[in-house]
């Protein structure tokens, strides 16, 4: 059995995992998706498409290289993915995949955004083998990875990646001044912004390692935001402000409140990467977890170099 030597860090200078994972084969899989539909995976796949960057993150944190996946911009090819999407098919805008690009990738497994696809589930089922998963929430993230790791013929990766996240976690909590509570707000931009409730994972993160999270937790409707004026915001005034960050447009920017908000006065606003959108696989979510340190403590954690981290879980062999 072909085996490959993998590498987390779970902490600069801190502790490393150094383990051998085997490559399993297998007849079947049988899960069940957030659609609450169950799913026959036949084999191992080899040939993966992602709708959203979920199931690259997670394949190539495993040493698979998907062949296709769709993107959040057009030619902007993520660097907490070393630009390596760049080597796949394109798909088109994640809440607008080409069906018909699909196909001609002749993939053997379709990882989903359940909320962009299961309106097409008949169609993607016909191409090849279909799971959504929802996406949303940092909890969902340690499930997830370990399912599609399993579905992919690498179970223990999956479970050593969970771990290794979950152990970073408790290290930067450790080390992060027990005096201050930063309140945040995580956003979309607009003219009235959409903010993240502390459930979602991002925001999940950043609240795990001290922050204090202005739009608190989900409420009973089970939405994982909502909108939140720059009125409301200012009444709350975080001191940072991460934006997730699609282009130029920031309209929020024009309005007399933003320039009020404490976060801006002190120049603590940061428009995030694609990794904070989509932050559940395990690539992401350990560059969140790293930029968040560094932005709600910039005197104890260094910024962040996310090409060099990404490069510390993704194999070698596959950034050649």
């Amino acid at each position: 059995m072909k085996r490959r030597s993998f590498l987390i860090c779970a902490l600069a200078g801190g502790v490393s995992i150094l383990t051998s994972i085997p490559a399993l084969s297998q007849e079947s899989v049988s899960i069940t998706d957030d659609r609450g539909v169950a799913v026959e995976i036949p084999g191992t796949p080899e040939r993966i498409a992602s709708i959203s960057y979920f199931a690259v993150d997670v394949a190539l944190a495993l040493g698979i290289k998907p062949v296709a996946t769709t993107y959040m911009v057009a030619d902007r090819h993520p660097d907490f993915l070393l630009g390596l999407t760049t080597e796949m098919k394109q798909l088109g805008q994640r809440a607008k995949p080409n069906l018909e690009l699909l196909s001609e990738a002749h993939p053997d497994l379709i990882v989903a955004m359940r909320r962009y696809t299961e309106g097409n589930a008949a169609q993607l089922e016909g191409i090849a083998p279909y799971v959504a998963y929802n996406m949303e929430l940092l909890d969902k993230s340690y499930e997830d990875v370990a399912e599609l790791a399993t579905i992919l013929g690498k179970p223990e990766r999956g479970a050593e990646l969970n771990d290794a996240f979950k152990a970073h976690v408790a290290q930067v909590t450790e080390k992060a001044p027990k005096d201050e509570q930063p309140r945040f707000v995580m956003m979309w931009g607009g003219e009235v912004p959409f903010a993240f409730h502390t459930e979602n994972t991002t925001a999940s993160i950043v609240s795990a390692i001290g922050g204090n999270n202005i739009a608190g937790p989900m409420q009973t409707d089970g939405k994982f935001g909502m909108e939140l004026s720059l009125e409301t915001m200012l009444e709350k005034d975080p001191e940072v402000i991460f934006v997730y960050d699609y282009g130029p447009d920031r309209p929020h920017e024009s309005n007399p409140i933003w320039s009020q908000l404490s976060a801006v006065k002190n120049g603590r606003v940061h428009y995030v990467g694609d990794q904070w959108v989509e932050a559940n696989g395990p690539i992401g979510r350990e560059i969140v977890l790293r930029e968040a340190a560094h932005y709600l403590y910039p005197d104890v954690f260094p910024e962040v170099d996310v090409k060099a981290e990404a490069a510390k879980i993704i194999p070698t062999e596959l950034q050649m």
